[in-house]
This record gives structure tokens, sequence and C-alpha cells, in this order.
């Protein structure tokens, strides 16, 4: 996606991740987002450098981002920002944030995420400000209630912070390298092109 302020969507949603690889949890979310908060577009933003993996190994952007687009490419209301790519340096949210609020006055931000990941929220660079971008919506994670993301944050962090109902979906991208790497299959855990993708080039075996 080029983003700029013509953009003709006023409620964008934004899944951040590494997306190595993307896989139907991911997709889910997404969905569950933009249907039950009325979003006119939510746009997948492949990390480029996460402070928070520096000690991991990442695939390659480039493989990363085809991927998404890959399993987005079925969906009108799914984009691909290349945002973080062309941005040097730790990829982090609130810059991430504040450029898409520059460049698309107007228009309220939603930040997808994950109850196990927004628990820690207090420790991200510059919570607070993220919170004036963005209404945060939160799915649930195994062993991470949203009913008890109050015990971990302030209540003015809950006052931003609003629940995605429905089942979750027990998928991972951890789960999906370590199958590849034992040469089993990973077919309906992410999107055949995904999947056919991996295949010819080869990854995570």
């Amino acid at each position: 996606m080029s983003v700029n302020s013509s953009s003709p969507f006023k409620r964008i949603g934004i899944l951040g991740g590494t997306f190595d690889p993307i896989h139907y949890a991911h997709l889910f979310i997404a969905e569950q987002a933009r249907v039950q908060y009325d979003l006119d577009q939510v746009l997948f933003v492949p990390n480029a450098t996460p402070p928070h993996k520096r000690r991991m190994k990442i695939s390659p952007a480039e493989l990363r981002c085809e991927m998404v687009r890959l399993a987005i490419q079925d969906n009108p209301h799914f984009d691909l920002s290349l945002i973080e790519q062309s941005r040097p340096g730790n990829s982090y949210t609130v810059d991430t944030l504040n450029q898409l609020h520059d460049n698309l006055p107007g228009c309220e931000l939603f930040f997808i995420s994950g109850t196990d990941a927004i628990s820690e929220l207090v420790t991200w660079h510059k919570p607070e400000r993220i919170l004036q971008l963005a209404t945060i919506l939160v799915a649930e994670r195994r062993g991470f209630s949203y009913a008890r993301l109050g015990d971990k944050l302030p209540s003015q962090y809950m006052a931003r912070i609003l629940p995605l109902k429905g089942e979750r979906c027990a998928i991972s991208a951890t789960q999906i390298r370590r199958l590849l790497k034992s040469n089993l299959p990973v077919k309906y855990l992410t999107p055949y092109p995904v999947v056919k993708y991996i295949s010819e080039r080869g990854l995570y075996r």
C-alpha cells in the first residue's frame, strides 16, 4: 500500500508482526477486528527490525512481505504496508503509528494485537503516545485473558484497550516453522499460496 492522505478509508486497523510466516490466526484476528469494530481497512505491517526479537533469526523482510501479500490478496479489506521497511533503525510501534497518523489525517487508527503482548505495554517504547494515537483491540491468548489485563496495566491504559470477541485460533509461526523443519505438512495452517511459496523457496527447512 502507498500510505497517503488521499485514502478513502476512515477507520484503519493496523496488524503488525514479523509474519514469519503469516498464518490463519493472523487473518482470523484481522477479520474479527474489521467486522466487530466496523473497520474500513486492515493494514498488515511486517516488522523490519523488531527490537524485542533482535537476538532471534528472522527471515529476510522481502520474503515475509511477499508471504503477507499472497495471504491477503483475496480480501479487498486487507492491504500490505511497507511503512516499516522504508524506515531505518528499530521498528517501534509508536513510530509506525506516528507516521500513519501524519500520512492519514482524519483517520481513526486501531492497533490490533494479542493480550500476551499488550500485557507488557508498559515496557514498550512511549506507551502513552501509542494510546494517544490508536485504540488497541486485543485478541485473547492462552493464559492471558482480557479480564486480567487490568492487573498488569494502569486503569488509564485500559480505557483505550478493547476486546475482540470470539474463539481463539491457536496457530503460531513457531509451530509452523517446527513442522516444516521436521518435513511435516502445514497445509490448512496458512493459505495455500503461502504454503506453495514456502515450498518453492525451501524456507524453514
